[in-house]
């Protein structure tokens, strides 16, 4: 409800005529029903809270879609808690064993939990434990794109994704959000199962043609032992 109730002050100071709080609030609720990890509860949770969204985010590299997005479940099952406050306060050991214990919650289980827990920690003392804040006080699209890239586990692009997320999916869209939101199919666009099945088909394709355009020029591929764990990771796959 947190996040329900921050978009809906976005919205009435963005346009005070709109109505009620209650009345945008009803709207919020009925609209953000995201269906990414084929778990009705993983999926009610990225879609009621805003930390678990961003934790997703977080962790959507290297591993399908469904992984990524019901990791906030499992790491809320496994810590009792995902609020950044509480888990800012954790030895970030205690982190890192619930993303190691099997079934590892991500490819990288050390590396992610380590980026996690320096997201948390971001939100925790620099937005006082409320994620929204990090969209709904930026003053234009250029600040929101700056905070989001200066996430643990954010880059520019996924910087540029997250732009297209709160705008096409909470409603909050700064002046010039359209000029940074990307233009290629990403989960801004996304929200039901057929979406999702025609998104993954998209990048699927997509990477089918960059290996075979890689091919056709003669260029070496890289076999799955040599690629490389995300980039800032302090450790490799560690299980």
């Amino acid at each position: 409800m947190r996040r329900v109730y921050a978009v809906a002050s976005y919205c009435l100071r963005s346009n005070p005529r709109r109505g009620t709080v209650h009345a945008v609030v009803k709207r919020a609720v009925t609209t953000l029903q995201l269906q990414w990890t084929g778990d009705p509860e993983a999926d009610r949770l990225i879609s009621e809270d805003p930390t678990a969204l961003l934790i997703g985010f977080c962790l959507d590299q290297q591993v399908p879609i469904e992984w990524a997005f019901q990791g906030p479940l499992r790491m809320r099952e496994r810590l009792g808690t995902i609020d950044p406050v509480e888990v800012a306060r954790m030895d970030p050991a205690k982190v890192e064993q619930a993303f190691q214990t099997p079934p590892a919650l991500h490819r990288f289980p050390v590396s992610m939990a380590q980026r996690v827990y320096g997201l948390c920690k971001v939100i925790a003392d620099e937005f006082g434990g409320d994620t929204t804040r990090i969209w709904t006080e930026a003053e234009d699209a250029k600040e929101l794109l700056q905070r989001f890239a200066a996430l643990p586990g954010f880059g520019a692009a996924k910087a540029r994704i997250m732009v297209g997320v709160v705008a096409k999916h909470l409603g909050v869209r700064p002046a010039g959000w359209e000029s940074i939101a990307p233009d290629w199919p990403t989960l801004a666009d996304v929200r039901t199962v057929a979406e999702r099945e025609h998104y993954q088909a998209q990048k699927r394709a997509f990477k089918a043609s960059l290996r075979a355009e890689a091919a056709a020029k003669g260029a070496p591929q890289k076999s799955p032992a040599s690629r490389k764990a995300p980039a800032k990771s302090g450790a490799r796959g560690r299980r």
